[in-house]
């Protein structure tokens, strides 16, 4: 029996794999899995590329794949038992250091084209920087560290709203930001009624940007300020501004089925006078308790209820792609 002094590091990370399946299972949290990069081209409308040519990236920075989803998870770990043989092979053709691998760069991550499993081996041998010959490609925002699926649909739908309502080139400044996605398309629609209402009242045609730029400084700014004014959002700790604006919009709805003339504004206030009352209603029945026990006593501080509610692929041969 021969000796081999290199032991394949294929076993340790297909157990590592095993283990960190169970555990989610366990755990019942998701398992995020390597992006998959002819989605993220899809959804991010890559519109330039730059070569860059060969130089060392962190490795910990490589968030997705070309073509590889169902062989590695998203630290890189086997997935497949018929990856060993390619795998043992790489190992030992190259026992110290790999040729670059080939990946795309968006923003300041990195999707593998050629060599995963030159980064998978990589990681089991704890290495920091490999070397990769890169092609920068970017986007018209940005791709957040670590992104996810989730994510990337969220800024999708957040260019999506900005370029079809105008906003982006009425007020490039503009930033409107909800804890949910479907936050824009809903906004998107209020933008465009707005633009009807505009245009039958001038009884002229308006453009998009025309459109928006009315929206944002007549509606949209003047109801944020008052929220700001009256704490709205000490209520609702974890609704964003956005999702404070379609709250309101939808309150006013609600209040002009039987009233006229109620402005956003006004809706504000109503609806911060109402939520004011019921943390006045806790905070006296905190006080209340504190003052009994003088020893105890401190600032009560009120609680708060939550909201409703490209290129194309590189050419050349992936020797262990």
């Amino acid at each position: 029996m021969s000796w081999d002094p290199l032991p394949s590091t294929f076993e340790k990370a297909r157990r590592r794999e095993a283990y960190g399946r169970f555990a989610r299972i366990v755990t019942g949290v998701h398992d995020r899995g390597l992006l998959p990069f002819d989605e993220v081209k899809d959804r991010l409308r890559f519109f330039e590329q730059t070569y860059i040519g060969i130089r060392p990236i962190p490795i910990k920075a490589i968030v997705g794949t070309a073509g590889r989803s169902n062989d590695f998870d998203r630290n890189f770990l086997p997935l497949r038992s018929e990856l060993r043989e390619r795998w043992t092979r790489v190992e030992r053709t190259f026992p110290e250091t790999f040729p670059p691998i080939v990946v795309y760069k968006v923003a300041d991550s990195y999707f593998v084209v050629d060599g995963h499993h030159r980064v998978a081996i990589s990681k089991q041998r704890k290495v920091d920087f490999i070397d990769a010959e890169v092609t920068e490609l970017r986007t018209r925002y940005e791709l957040p560290p670590g992104a996810d699926i989730g994510e990337i649909i969220f800024r999708e739908q957040e260019h999506l709203f900005m370029s079809e309502s105008g906003l982006d080139r009425a007020r490039p400044e503009a930033k409107v930001d909800f804890s949910q996605p479907t936050g824009f398309v809903e906004l998107l629609e209020l933008v465009q009624l707005h633009g009807f209402r505009q245009m039958m009242e001038r009884g002229e045609v308006l453009s998009l940007e025309e459109i928006a730029a009315d929206w944002y400084d007549s509606v949209y700014l003047p109801t944020i300020e008052e929220m700001r004014a009256e704490r709205l959002a000490d209520a609702f700790p974890r609704a964003t501004e956005g999702d404070l604006f379609l709250r309101i919009w939808q309150r006013r709805r609600s209040i002009l089925a039987g009233r006229d003339g109620v402005s956003l504004e006004e809706t504000v206030r109503a609806m911060s006078g109402e939520e004011g009352g019921r943390f006045g209603v806790k905070a006296r029945k905190a006080a209340k308790r504190l003052t009994s026990r003088p020893e105890d006593a401190a600032p009560a501080r009120p609680g708060g209820s939550l909201p409703e509610e490209v290129p194309s692929k590189v050419d050349g041969h992936d020797e262990d792609a």
